[in-house]
């Protein structure tokens, strides 16, 4: 077994969107399932959640003039719409994958449960947990959080379009410097803003780490959870540098 046993892995709703910013390209799709299919192939225990920012995100549609709960409510059917296409990918190649979901939808997903979850994940499956916390104003980085903890998770692996988390944007500031590891407290102070802090103090709370990295990069995934290497940033509750 690798440096990890059991992971829960988030990805957002763009990165399902590949070079568009709308919509679920095929290639990204497969790229990601084959990243987790090798964790797989290893024996790894595999949970994700997915965001739904490439088909809506709530806090937008209230500038369109939606209601915030009912924006919200679109954004976590989003999240469901993006966790089934991954189901379809993940069992064409052969694994098996659940998506649960954090609102009741018996005719296309099972309701989210805690001890439902472990079963599957024991069992080898792939779970998929969708439909955000179930609750509007929670982003999926809180759900991501949730979810990591309810089933006991060793660490959250956060894929970005960056290689971890830096003191800017390192897309728009050339002087961004990056971080190797940090501390939830630094990470609050700091206002790093990739994750919000309802999720950075769920994972403070409950001692579980999150592992910030370049989900764009190949094999990275096994690099983490596998042979243990030092890819991303790292944040625990242990003062960073």
């Amino acid at each position: 077994m690798g440096k990890f046993q059991r992971i829960l892995l988030k990805l957002s709703g763009e990165s399902l969107a590949g070079g568009t910013s709308l919509g679920i390209d095929a290639g990204a799709l497969q790229g990601y399932a084959r990243e987790i299919k090798a964790l797989r192939d290893h024996g790894t225990e595999v949970a994700i959640v997915l965001g739904g920012g490439n088909i809506f995100r709530g806090l937008q549609g209230t500038e369109k003039g939606f209601d915030r709960v009912q924006g919200d409510q679109m954004g976590m059917l989003a999240t469901i719409i993006n966790s089934i296409a991954l189901q379809s990918v993940l069992e064409d190649m052969g694994l098996k994958a659940t998506v649960l979901s954090g609102i009741p939808l018996d005719t296309i997903c099972e309701k989210m449960g805690r001890k439902r979850a472990v079963r599957l994940l024991r069992d080898g499956h792939v779970v998929i947990i969708a439909g955000g916390t179930g609750n509007p104003f929670f982003t999926t980085d809180s759900a991501a959080a949730l979810r990591a903890l309810e089933v006991q998770a060793d660490v959250i692996l956060k894929g970005t379009r960056v290689d971890g988390i830096y003191s800017a944007d390192p897309e728009k500031d050339s002087g961004a410097v990056r971080y190797n590891t940090l501390s939830f407290d630094e990470a609050i102070e700091k206002n790093l803003k990739v994750m919000d802090i309802t999720a950075f103090t769920l994972c403070k709370e409950n001692t579980l780490p999150i592992i910030v990295f370049n989900v764009n990069e190949k094999g990275v995934l096994y690099d983490i959870v596998v042979t243990g290497k030092q890819r991303g940033t790292l944040v625990t509750s242990t003062k960073g540098a």
